[in-house]
């Protein structure tokens, strides 16, 4: 499957990689809406809907893709916090659909917006979240004694969480030296505070995308979000730290200005 997106993501005009991602689109609003306590007939729906909402965007959105992402960022700095926090279930159908939609449209752009600003860049980024991903469940199988939010997530632990932060660190200076080596950052020095602490916020919002996901889950008595891909549950389930992560990161990579106005 990873040499399938690769190959998708250098190779793939923009149109195509466009169709290619609405793949997890539809699967995603499926499963979110099947969680949601959703009929398979009124998920199917929600599916077709959701790419019907895509297609708007893609083709008449242009100007407001800033906007979404403003949204979106909103709804995982503010709002997905305070639903942990409060434990909220929200189980009314309005209110679910449109949630899915913050969680998954605006991720389904910023795979196009990231992938034509720069491939490269896009796969770094989602690399920050895998190897979160990979170090915080290694680590936290070693290490792991203290839970890190038990009523959401039981098997995520702060070791884990801690040995991923590290390791994503890690990975920040070894690309960063890498692009010195290649003449590709003039000012290494100068790069590596702003890097880092992008990396973490990055990293921050995986963390918050798993657990929102797990939340849901939890909501709906379900252990996946699906079975998708046999041994690793649903499509929601590999693409939930996603979700929070590259939204937030289109926002603050391709519309800077826009985002400084808002906080100002």
């Amino acid at each position: 499957m990873l040499a399938g997106f690769l190959a998708c993501l250098f190779l793939l005009p923009q149109s195509w990689w466009a169709l290619v991602m609405a793949v997890p689109l539809i699967f995603g609003a499926r499963e979110w809406a099947r969680l949601s306590g959703f009929s398979a007939f009124t998920a199917n729906g929600y599916a077709l809907s959701s790419v019907a909402m895509a297609v708007l965007i893609y083709g008449w959105g242009g100007p407001y893709h800033a906007q979404i992402y403003l949204a979106a960022t909103a709804f995982w700095l503010a709002v997905a916090p305070l639903w942990l926090a409060f434990g909220w279930r929200l189980q009314q159908p309005l209110l679910r659909v449109l949630s899915g939609w913050l969680v998954l449209l605006p991720l389904w752009l910023a795979l196009l917006d990231l992938r034509a600003y720069s491939a490269l860049g896009l796969l770094l980024l989602m690399g920050v979240v895998w190897i979160a991903d990979s170090a915080a469940y290694f680590t936290g199988k070693r290490f792991g004694r203290h839970k890190l939010a038990a009523q959401i997530s039981p098997g995520k632990t702060w070791e884990g969480a801690v040995g991923a932060w590290l390791a994503v660190t890690v990975y920040t200076l070894i690309v960063l030296g890498v692009a010195a080596a290649w003449g590709r950052v003039q000012s290494p020095a100068g790069w590596l505070l702003p890097s880092v602490l992008f990396v973490w916020l990055v990293f921050y919002l995986s963390v918050l995308g798993d657990l929102f996901e797990s939340w849901i889950k939890r909501l709906a008595g379900a252990k996946d979000s699906g079975n998708l891909l046999p041994g690793h549950g649903g499509m929601l389930d590999r693409i939930d730290a996603l979700t929070s992560a590259l939204p937030v990161s289109a926002l603050m990579l391709l519309h800077g200005q826009l985002l400084t106005r808002a906080l100002l």
